[in-house]
């Protein structure tokens, strides 16, 4: 499990390393199946899925060849993913990839607990249900803890510095995804203690 701030193609890259895993340990399988599952879009984030069929290449899993994903792109309709999780189970696939979504790593996560899963999440991970502990995961979840959380007080204070004067400062958040939304509205408040508004 790997814990620091990570580029998008950095983050995929390693999500796709880490799903080599449970691949070459089910490697009697003719046809590994992948399940990738984005609550984007393709357009939006297609560039994920790019990067992690590159990364899965650079281990030796070829789609096409002795693999094959499965793209899931639910386009925001988080109230499919319980249904589509069972789905991936019932099958089952080899493989669920969860990249940068909380929702879906934890829907995985509550569907099975035999399946192999490969998470990226910007919470921690052990807060969220998804291993033990960061140094000892345990279970069947695995994958990247990259700071998003921890950066919500950097963030604001940069957001003062450039303007000190502000006394209001609104903070936009997805309603549907609500495991991220209380702890950024949590450390929104936490920090909002330290900053005075300044005369321009």
């Amino acid at each position: 499990m790997h814990s620091r701030q990570w580029k998008r193609r950095e983050f995929i890259s390693l999500l796709g390393g880490a799903t080599a895993w449970p691949l070459a340990a089910r490697a009697q399988q003719p046809m590994q199946v992948i399940g990738y599952v984005d609550l984007a879009s393709a357009t939006e984030n297609g560039n994920f899925a790019a990067a992690f069929r590159k990364a899965l290449n650079e281990t030796g899993s070829v789609e096409g060849k002795n693999v094959t994903i499965e793209y899931h792109w639910l386009e925001g309709r988080y109230e499919r993913l319980p249904t589509l999780m069972a789905e991936l189970v019932g099958r089952p696939v080899a493989v669920i990839a969860t990249p940068a979504s909380i929702p879906a790593a934890q829907a995985a996560k509550a569907a099975t607990s035999a399946i192999p899963i490969v998470f990226g999440v910007g919470e921690d991970p052990v807060k969220l249900g998804l291993v033990a502990s960061l140094s000892r995961p345990g279970g069947n979840a695995t994958g990247v803890n990259f700071f998003v959380g921890e950066v919500v007080a950097k963030r604001l204070g940069l957001l003062h510095d450039l303007v000190p004067a502000a006394a209001r400062i609104a903070v936009i958040v997805n309603p549907a995804n609500v495991a991220v939304n209380e702890a950024t509205v949590r450390d929104v408040k936490k920090s909002t203690g330290t900053l005075e508004p300044k005369a321009s």
